[in-house]
């Protein structure tokens, strides 16, 4: 069974992002990337089920310009057996990227798809569910436990009320949690024998399909500074101040 595991390109989780001057956009120069956290999870979980012998290939894939191979390598390093890039230089959608991973997985035919349950950056939890949707696939969502037994996955996954456990019917689409696993780290015997290892890239205009953004950013721009806190002498003047200034009782 082949399992492929799309990854996203972003901003390591450790750096403070803030605007440009011009309000354009995030200000990412110099920035370090790094692999969207959930991502490595979905990484990691792949490379578990090829060491259990439950799968014999692990695919990373990715959709974006062509720095994305970085990543992709590292994919590689983590345990992945060869990665593909879907290269574009637009600022893909999660509804661009679904299309580019659908016309993927027809072509490679995995048996499960594992996706991080969002990125880090734009935070839309979109781009599982549209794919499901695309490809009329089952899906198990926010998943902390994924177990595969006889032609199916069994997926624990967390909701507001706890933990729900759904089987699916494999070819089936899979997205993680934090509390699914904890990511290994790439060792330098293996970086240096993922340089070696398969990297294609793809143009997205030769999938024929249309990653164009439906969505024009007007502005972006800090959040702005909270006022200082004072500190109060007594109970009388707080109660005085959140009725008087604050107005947040009566």
């Amino acid at each position: 069974m082949k399992v492929l595991v799309p990854v996203k390109r972003v901003v390591d989780y450790n750096v403070k992002v803030r605007a440009k001057s011009d309000e354009t956009g995030p200000d990412l120069s110099n920035a370090k990337m790094a692999i969207n956290p959930f991502c490595e999870i979905a990484i990691e979980e792949a490379v578990r089920l090829k060491e259990a012998g439950v799968a014999e290939e692990v695919i990373a894939v990715s959709v974006g310009s062509s720095a994305s191979q970085e990543q992709l390598r590292t994919c590689l390093a983590l345990g992945a057996d060869r990665a593909i890039l879907v290269e574009t230089e637009e600022e893909a959608e999660p509804l661009g990227v679904a299309k580019a991973l659908k016309a993927i997985v027809e072509k490679e035919q995995p048996g499960l798809i594992i996706l991080g349950k969002q990125a880090i950056d734009g935070d839309s939890n979109q781009t599982g569910q549209m794919l499901g949707a695309l490809l009329n696939y089952p899906q198990g969502t926010f998943a902390s436990k994924v177990e595969v037994v006889n032609g199916s996955v069994e997926v624990t996954r967390e909701i507001d009320g706890g933990l729900q456990t759904v089987s699916l019917k494999l070819p089936a689409i899979v997205t993680t949690d934090l509390r699914l696993n904890e990511p290994r780290y790439a060792s330098l015997p293996n970086i240096m024998k993922a340089k070696k290892k398969t990297l294609d890239v793809i143009p997205a205009s030769d999938l024929s399909i249309d990653v164009t953004p439906r969505i024009n950013t007007l502005k972006v721009s800090p959040p702005p500074e909270r006022a200082a806190g004072i500190i109060v002498e007594s109970i009388d003047e707080l109660v005085d101040k959140l009725k008087n200034e604050a107005k947040v009782i009566s």
